[in-house]
């Protein structure tokens, strides 16, 4: 995935969620063409769906960020773990985003999706 970053970087305007929010029939048609991608019509709909989803939740607390950090009460978490196989799948923080995310009518954000992508930043 990490060496098709530059192939949806340029698919998804630069990772511009205002370009993103407004792309219609024929982006979503050239997207399922585009071979730098994977091409699944769920999960590129859902892109664009969450990318006008992340827009409204900036407008209501002022940035993603800001939102984000309630679930971890603006604290990074910080685990000691010593092994990939003690880490978890999901944790009671990424259960409530995602569940709050999916409230909000994000697609494709599952607890272990969630934790997977904070726990790459969150944790130390």
């Amino acid at each position: 995935m990490l060496r098709k970053r530059d192939a949806y970087r340029e698919a998804f305007a630069g990772f511009d969620p205002a370009t993103v929010a407004r792309y219609g029939k024929k982006q979503l048609e050239g997207l399922l063409k585009n071979t730098g991608i994977i091409r699944n019509r769920l999960k590129i709909a859902a892109a664009v769906n969450n990318a006008g989803k992340f827009l409204q939740v900036q407008e209501e607390f002022g940035s993603f960020d800001a939102y984000i950090w309630r679930f971890v009460d603006g604290k990074p978490m910080v685990n000691r773990l010593k092994t990939l196989k003690d880490y978890p799948a999901t944790s009671h923080e990424s259960d409530a985003l995602s569940k709050d995310l999916k409230k909000r009518g994000f697609k494709f954000v599952g607890s272990t999706i969630i934790y997977s992508s904070y726990a790459s930043h969150w944790h130390g």
